[in-house]
């Protein structure tokens, strides 16, 4: 039944392995790797154009543990992104699903934007969970890493429900002790999405255009890029159809609704 409930970054694997080929990547970071299905496609795709990849995440599984251990191209460094990312260079793509807040995927994005410059890199920045139901809704892994000023009210036993911005005890989707969920969805400094628009609204420059491309399926991807780059038009080409599609989003809100009726009779029967 698990499988029905399609929720990885993987499931975008032909389109981010075509972006990353138009734009000539070679070397690229990855944040949050988990089991490390992204990370074997983005390695094999680091390992043919003759680069590496680097994979960000405290706390992964084992199995990708002992499998970046065994893998010439791959360093893995064991720590949260943002003290990590710093020491990070020449990187051509990053790769972002880590903690989906607000504050971290703000701080990501500029401290990728930062690098990128420095590096005389043009910005190219792939994001996870920009859609329901992190686009509006802090969720954390470590709420004791986000600091005060910029963490939500929360509740590790909570769930969310679509199109209901409050939060409900041990209702529809929710972490079970693994991630909290902000108590309310919406408003200021709250959200994936919204940090990506704050981060776009701040960072774009006459001298350096930014493009956005947001596909709205499979919790959502989203792409940042440098539109002065010189594969820039081919890559808005090929993003373009894809792009804040409404039958793509109409059919991921229907698999919404499916995918929380049976997380509900999941619950009714185990009650």
């Amino acid at each position: 039944m698990t499988d029905l409930l399609i929720h990885s970054m993987t499931e975008f694997a032909e389109i981010i392995g075509g972006t990353l080929t138009l734009a000539e990547a070679r070397n690229l970071a990855e944040i949050g790797a988990e089991f490390g299905g992204m990370s074997q496609l983005l390695a094999h795709h680091a390992e043919a154009a003759g680069g590496t990849l680097t994979s960000i995440d405290p706390a992964p599984k084992p199995d990708f543990v002992e499998w970046a251990a065994h893998s010439a191209t791959v360093t893995h460094l064991a720590a949260p992104s943002l003290e990590a990312m710093p020491g990070l260079a020449d990187i051509d793509a990053w790769i972002i699903d880590g903690d989906h807040n607000y504050y971290t995927v703000l701080h990501e994005l500029r401290i990728a934007d930062a690098l990128s410059q420095r590096d005389g890199k043009p910005l190219l920045a792939l994001l996870h969970d920009v859609s329901w139901p992190c686009a509006r809704r802090d969720f954390y892994y470590a709420p004791d890493r986000i600091p005060p000023e910029w963490r939500h009210p929360h509740s590790f036993d909570h769930g969310v429900i679509l199109g209901d911005p409050g939060a409900h005890l041990r209702r529809g989707l929710r972490g079970e002790g693994h991630f909290a969920v902000a108590m309310h969805e919406g408003g200021p400094r709250n959200g994936v999405l919204t940090a990506v628009e704050d981060f776009l609204a701040d960072a774009r420059m006459p001298e350096r255009p930014l493009g956005w491309a947001f596909i709205p399926a499979v919790l959502g991807l989203g792409i940042v890029f440098d539109a002065s780059a010189p594969w820039a038009e081919p890559l808005a080409a090929a993003l373009f159809p894809y792009h804040d599609n409404a039958l793509i989003a109409s059919i991921e809100r229907n698999r919404l609704r499916n995918y929380l009726a049976v997380i509900e009779w999941q619950d009714r029967h185990a009650a």
